[in-house]
């Protein structure tokens, strides 16, 4: 095991504390030192017991330091993996959705004759496997409906399933106001 306390020299301690102070975020103070990560410095910063930080005024001064990197505009996913903080993140391949209307009825909206519901032992792979009802009474069933290729529900329920990020969050916003 190395001597990790070694590191911490009296003086890099002090640039800590400066830098902490000014708001530099944990990532960006290991970055300053060199030879050491982000967890080590926010390690140092909890035993240390700082807490308190520069919101407006010092912080702004800590906006205008260079960055190693900066980061591109929000761009489609690209084809190589990228790394942020030392974590590799893989791209999102999404099948490619034709662009529809917006939907207009919500789930329950949608009537689906009894007859064409199934239980889960007429279920097949091509049936959607939108539960409808309460599973603990004696009518519950699926939709049954011809389920999208790859996907387990039929075109109606993988809309509702698979909602867009960008969607679900304004839809968090406006049941909140």
């Amino acid at each position: 095991m190395t001597d990790a306390g070694a590191t911490w020299t009296d003086e890099r301690v002090e640039l800590l504390k400066k830098l902490w102070a000014d708001g530099l975020s944990a990532s960006q103070i290991a970055a300053e030192l060199g030879n050491v990560t982000r967890n080590a410095v926010i390690g140092k910063v909890h035993r240390l017991g700082l807490s308190g930080r520069a919101k407006d005024k010092a912080a702004a001064p800590a906006a205008q330091r260079p960055r190693k990197a900066a980061r591109a505009p929000s761009a489609p996913a690209p084809i190589a993996p990228q790394t942020r903080n030392n974590v590799v993140i893989a791209p999102i391949s999404r099948p490619p959705v034709a662009e529809e209307e917006p939907e207009t009825m919500p789930v329950d909206d949608v009537a689906i004759p009894m007859s064409e519901r199934v239980t889960i032992m007429d279920l097949r792979e091509s049936m959607c496997r939108w539960p409808m009802g309460d599973p603990t009474k004696p009518e519950f069933r699926f939709c049954g409906a011809r389920s999208v290729t790859g996907l387990p529900y039929c075109s109606h329920h993988a809309r509702v399933a698979y909602q867009p990020v960008a969607d679900r969050k304004r839809e968090r916003k406006l049941a909140r106001a």
